[in-house]
């Protein structure tokens, strides 16, 4: 039986990049998680440690870092720059995948005016892309990470199946809270970045929002689907919702009624609902996922 070397790939993980743009006195704030992981002609390093192939995930990180200098733009964009740097400047590097989370900060007012250059992390969702390049064509994934979101009312859930070890009432009234991971992917590597970005995270909460709810299941699909009406340029939406429970408290053991009004939240355990919407004739997605 003969031992081999599988898939393997090394990065530098998590980089933390802050970006402050100084125009005049009005500062904008650009608050970035990069990671970058590389792949290609490593065998020699694991079979028999010789580094002359690897470039330092300590090198890795003032890339990105390096990049930054000539501005960000949108996340997509920088981190294509950064994917095929790696891939064009590394003999032995063939696939560079370059994932970025985006952490939003808005500008406070002060004295009921827009301060130049103070800011509040906001609560909006994490912007997010992930790119891979191969060195001959590039997968963008787009996306937000913890949108949290709660329907107070209109959402039931019943009709279940029941068994021995089933202890849950079915409801017809109850909130229906998560917080959405959404990940879609492009069918090319170019588009208005900033404009899909704003249309998808729109029509996740105007379809969460707007869905009379009988499972979160039936949710997911209606928040991929309307992602996939409203922009022509994404052809695939993979959701994750965690079910993000609200249990109505019994008062009664103080005297009191509770007509829906005092809930606990419990963080766990919790439901997990994950699925994928996809165009019927989408592009294969090549690596992108993997």
């Amino acid at each position: 039986m003969a031992i081999v070397l599988g898939d393997n790939r090394y990065g530098k993980a998590e980089n933390r990049l802050v970006r402050v743009d100084r125009d005049g006195d009005e500062h904008r704030i650009t608050d970035l998680n990069v990671s970058v992981s590389l792949s290609g002609d490593m065998s020699d390093t694991h079979l028999t440690g010789a580094n002359d192939k690897v470039l330092a995930t300590d090198t890795q990180k003032n890339t990105v870092h390096a990049f930054a200098r000539d501005g960000i733009g949108e996340i997509e964009d920088y981190a294509l720059r950064l994917a095929r740097h790696f891939v064009t400047s590394q003999e032995s590097i063939q696939t560079a995948r370059v994932a970025v989370e985006s952490y939003p900060w808005q500008r406070l007012q002060v004295g009921g005016k827009p301060a130049h250059h103070s800011f509040a992390r906001s609560g909006g969702g994490n912007r997010t892309t992930t790119v891979t390049y191969d060195g001959e064509r590039a997968w963008v994934l787009g996306g937000v990470r913890d949108l949290t979101v709660l329907n107070s009312t209109g959402s039931e859930f019943w009709g279940f199946p029941r068994e021995e070890y089933t202890t849950l009432a079915e409801t017809k009234d109850r909130i229906l809270s998560t917080a959405v991971s959404a990940t879609w992917r492009f069918a090319a590597d170019e588009a208005d970045w900033a404009k899909a970005y704003d249309t998808a995270l729109a029509s996740l909460l105007d379809a969460f929002g707007g869905t009379y709810s009988y499972s979160l299941q039936q949710t997911l699909y209606a928040m991929g689907t309307r992602v996939l009406e409203t922009v022509p340029e994404i052809v695939e939406v993979r959701l994750s919702l965690p079910n993000k429970h609200n249990f109505l408290t019994d008062l009664s053991p103080f005297g009191l009624d509770n007509p829906g009004e005092v809930f606990h939240a419990a963080d766990r355990p919790y439901g997990l609902i994950e699925g994928t919407v996809l165009r019927d004739d989408a592009p294969p997605a090549g690596p992108a996922w993997n």
